[in-house]
């Protein structure tokens, strides 16, 4: 079995962002030499998540508006007693840090409107992603 990882590193200018990276991960499993196996897109960071799901103008501020409503940034939640960004951790923890998605044809198969992308719910800063491609 085969395994090849590369780490992106982006820059989010907004406190909520979301970044596109699938042509980013299509390149990795592409150099990778996989052809059957799988691709686990996973950001080391507690306040910061991967979704799959359609590019479109709307629907990326609608998920904003949903993260926002949902974990309330401006809510006297107790971790922000030592840092101000206690909506951001619960967002990630209920988003989830990492997805997992097929190789086949030694490329990495989604839907027709799924689209990675990093979740930033506490910038803006500079973030991680790691691509581990496994397989055959």
């Amino acid at each position: 079995m085969k395994v090849y990882m590369k780490e992106l590193r982006l820059s989010t200018s907004k406190r909520f962002e979301l970044v596109d990276i699938t042509a980013e991960v299509e390149k990795i499993v592409a150099e990778s030499g996989v052809c059957k196996g799988m691709v686990l897109v996973f950001a080391p960071h507690a306040t910061a998540a991967i979704i799959a799901n359609e590019h479109e103008a709307g629907l990326l501020e609608d998920i904003v508006t949903w993260i926002r409503e949902h974990f309330q940034p401006e809510r006297g939640w107790m971790h922000n007693r030592i840092d101000d960004n206690a909506h951001a951790h619960l967002a990630s923890a209920f988003i989830g840090a990492s997805r997992v998605f097929p190789v086949w044809d030694c490329r990495l198969v989604r839907g027709t409107w799924q689209n990675i992308m990093l979740v930033e719910m506490d910038g803006p800063r500079t973030r991680r992603v790691i691509v581990e491609v496994m397989g055959e």
